[in-house]
């Protein structure tokens, strides 16, 4: 399967089965976060898998994960990000969302279905997962087998602007 074809069967799940995510796929997905790409190779990224069912209660106070068997919340290092000298732009966020985006291909590619969750209460995981000052939780990735129907693979011909509509050439 290309990654085109990937891109397009990927949705996102808010329904899981109970399966629990094979270790062999989640050591994939892990190792393409690990070659994913960061400023200056930083590689200030940082993973907790939580999928035990005491990780997952804990998550589930601060983030609403759809009751699927694994999360990974995407965290970021302050201390090891790159950051741009015009600016002083930090950018753990960039760096997080590439490995995110690798993660969440990788998991389609696997026959797993994942949400991108941005809209969590950051003290609660914080807290609930005891992270240092300077790690910053960044997103969390839900990974489970989908329950019911996947979404169409055609349906980004309704759902997304045209590209004449968000490419320009040369010039704003």
């Amino acid at each position: 399967m290309s990654l085109f074809e990937i891109a397009k069967r990927r949705y996102s799940v808010r329904k899981y089965t109970n399966k629990k995510v094979e270790d062999e796929k989640l050591k994939k997905i892990l190792e393409i976060a690990r070659i994913a790409p960061t400023g200056v190779n930083a590689q200030p990224v940082r993973l907790i898998v939580v999928r035990e069912e005491a990780g997952l209660e804990k998550l589930s106070k601060g983030a609403r994960i759809y009751k699927a068997p694994l999360a990974i919340i995407v965290c970021a290092d302050h201390t090891e990000a790159w950051v741009r000298s015009f600016d002083q732009k930090n950018i753990i966020d960039i760096d997080a969302s590439i490995a995110t985006d690798h993660m969440m291909l990788m998991a389609t590619e696997l026959g797993l279905g994942t949400v991108w969750v941005c809209s969590f209460d950051p003290k609660s995981i914080r807290q609930e997962f005891r992270l240092p000052p300077n790690i910053e939780p960044i997103n969390i990735l839900v990974i489970g087998y989908a329950a019911g129907e996947p979404a169409s693979s055609e349906r980004h011909n309704q759902t997304r602007k045209p590209l004449k509509d968000i490419v320009f050439y040369e010039t704003y």
